[in-house]
């Protein structure tokens, strides 16, 4: 019985953030998958290696983990005032869907990097030394990103002593702006806060009623207090991922927050819609030992926060929940606030399982109405491979 051989697209391995994925211009796809739709979410899935009941990943280039399950497909802007349009696809583990429904921030550090190396920046705008400043248009959600991107002798600087809780090497650091992060320009519009408050009741069956803000910057993040489930903010993966009851319960509060935000018209549907809303739960400061050894004291933190993602307790911190994080704190009211100490602040560190993160946000209220201009913060990405990725020619 014949079977249809390999094909070979070109690819890129990168690492951003705390984030890794596999990245492609857009024009280097093949034919049926340059447009949005089945052969293109078909390709993606078999590139990173789902759906895998096994949760492995192992025949593709994924690594069984929401951060590294990941797709990136780049292209000139067509967007005036922007150099490249940026596309993410969070690639489901066990289950043959795409979702199309948010950013990466943590790739988004490495976009500005892929898009000057592969010729996506006009020539003039990259410095021989210096600092290139990429516009980014995010296509998934319609925002603007600023990637301020390290050069050195005509070509990005990788290297350097940046480092970053959650990575285990420094690299050089990337200044990411997130500009508008609230604003919805090509979806709809709607309010940072979808309910109309800064904390709501929100009930969730068979769970209990907990308070919760549920904020849309950066990504639609719902946040609750951890001592309102029982936690205290200081868990590692193993104490949330290795509880089936307690991933039942944060994915029901996850669903239930997605109804009320306005996000899907039916519970059934957030089962189609892993990527987003993000649930995260928030506590004061206090001392704990992170992932990788290192002791965090209170004195260290403004708060604590601890995020999931598609299902599981993120390593570190979701670069697009560090923007909601950062927005929130600078909002007097929110849950992420009033942990933080409920005073007015511009910039936030909080502590998450790998270590802590510092991101900065300035909000104003204009006409009734909660806004922010950018929210800001460092990152570092870098290319792990490159060349061609193979799949068979009959999975897409």
């Amino acid at each position: 019985m014949a079977h249809a051989a390999q094909i070979k697209i070109p690819a890129t391995y990168m690492r951003g953030g705390t984030s890794k994925g596999v990245f492609f211009s857009l024009k280097d796809l093949p034919e049926a998958a340059q447009v949005p739709g089945p052969a293109r979410d078909a390709l993606l899935l078999r590139v990173i290696g789902s759906p895998d009941p096994y949760d492995k990943q192992i025949d593709g280039m994924g690594g069984a983990t929401s951060s590294t399950s990941k797709t990136v497909i780049l292209s000139k802007s067509i967007k005036a005032a922007h150099d490249v349009d940026y596309l993410f696809g969070q690639v489901s583990i066990d289950k043959p869907f795409v979702d199309w429904s948010g950013n990466c921030g943590n790739l988004s550090a490495a976009v500005g990097s892929f898009a000057v190396s592969n010729g996506l920046v006009d020539a003039s705008r990259i410095p021989h030394n210096g600092v290139a400043v990429v516009r980014v248009w995010q296509a998934n959600i319609g925002k603007t990103i600023i990637a301020h991107v390290p050069i050195t002798n005509g070509e990005v600087q990788e290297t350097g002593d940046f480092e970053l809780d959650g990575v285990t090497f420094p690299a050089a650091e990337v200044q990411i702006e997130f500009l508008d992060p609230a604003a919805d320009e090509e979806g709809g519009g709607g309010s940072m806060f979808p309910t109309g408050n800064l904390v709501d009741d929100l009930e969730v069956p068979g769970v209990g009623t907990f308070k919760a803000t549920m904020i849309n910057a950066g990504i639609p993040t719902i946040f609750v207090n951890a001592e309102d489930l029982g936690y205290k903010g200081t868990e590692l993966q193993g104490a949330i991922n290795g509880d089936p009851k307690a991933l039942l319960m944060f994915e029901t509060i996850r669903a239930y927050g997605a109804l009320r935000m306005g996000l899907i018209a039916n519970i059934d549907e957030a089962a189609k819609r892993q990527h987003t809303p993000k649930v995260a739960f928030v506590a004061k400061p206090a001392d704990y030992v992170s992932s990788s050894g290192k002791a965090i004291a209170a004195g260290d933190v403004d708060l604590l926060v601890r995020a999931l993602s598609m299902g599981k307790l993120h390593h570190a911190m979701m670069g697009t929940a560090a923007v909601a994080i950062g927005t929130a704190a600078a909002i007097t009211g929110t849950l992420v606030n009033l942990a933080a100490g409920g005073i007015e602040r511009n910039a936030v560190r909080f502590g998450h399982p790998s270590g802590t993160l510092r991101v900065g946000a300035e909000a104003s209220l204009v006409n009734g109405e909660w806004t922010v201009n950018k929210a800001i913060m460092s990152r570092s990405a870098r290319v792990l491979m490159e060349g061609f990725v193979r799949v068979p020619g009959d999975s897409f």
